[in-house]
C-alpha cells in the first residue's frame, strides 16, 4: 500500500474518497461515556482538512462536543465499496461568514430563517486521524474477487490506509 506523504496529499486523498459522500454519521460521546450516532449532511473539506456541518446551536452533539470534543465520522458508499472513518476534535463555530460561503438553499428545511437563523451554526470537525478502504473496481468485478477469496482462501484486496493529521 502506498500511503500519501505530505498533509496536502493526504487531506486531497481524503476529499477524494468523500466528495460522492453527502451523508455521514457523526458519532460524539455523552456524559456517561455512551456513544451516540446521527446523520449528518458534509458541507466540505477545507485546506486545512477540517470538515464542517451545519448545526442547531441548541442540538444535543453540540452540548456533547463541549463536553468531550472526540468525534468520529463514518462515511459509507456500498456501490463503490468506499469506507472512511475519521476521527477527529469537534468545535462549534458562529462564523456568519463561513456560514454564507457554505449556505445551499435546501439547508431552509432545517434553518428556516436562513443564515438569520439564530440557532444556525457550524460545527467544525478537525482531523486527527482517518481510516479507507476503497475498491476502485466496478460491483460486478468486487462481488466476483469476493466470491474468490471466500472459496480459494485468498485474502480480498481493495486499498486500506491510514491518514494521520
Amino acid at each position: 500500500m502506498d500511503s500519501p506523504k505530505s498533509r496536502t496529499e493526504q487531506f486531497e486523498k481524503l476529499k477524494e474518497l468523500t466528495r460522492d459522500i453527502k451523508i455521514c454519521m457523526l458519532t460524539s460521546v455523552e456524559p456517561d461515556g455512551t456513544l451516540r450516532s446521527r446523520p449528518m449532511q458534509s458541507q466540505e473539506t477545507d485546506e486545512n482538512g477540517d470538515l464542517w456541518f451545519f448545526t442547531s446551536a441548541e442540538s444535543g452533539k453540540v452540548s456533547e462536543t463541549r463536553a468531550d470534543p472526540r468525534v468520529n465520522l463514518g462515511f459509507a458508499s456500498g456501490d463503490r465499496q468506499r469506507y472512511v472513518s475519521v476521527s477527529g476534535r469537534a468545535t462549534l463555530v458562529r462564523d456568519p461568514a463561513k456560514a454564507k460561503e457554505l449556505w445551499k438553499p435546501i439547508l431552509k428545511a432545517w434553518f428556516p430563517e436562513g443564515l438569520e437563523d439564530p440557532k444556525l451554526a457550524l460545527l467544525r470537525v478537525s482531523i486527527e486521524e482517518a481510516e479507507y478502504w476503497d475498491d476502485k473496481a466496478n460491483r460486478m468485478v468486487s462481488f466476483l474477487r469476493m466470491v474468490h477469496s471466500a472459496v480459494t482462501g485468498a485474502e480480498y484486496e481493495a486499498e486500506h490506509g491510514r491518514l494521520k493529521a
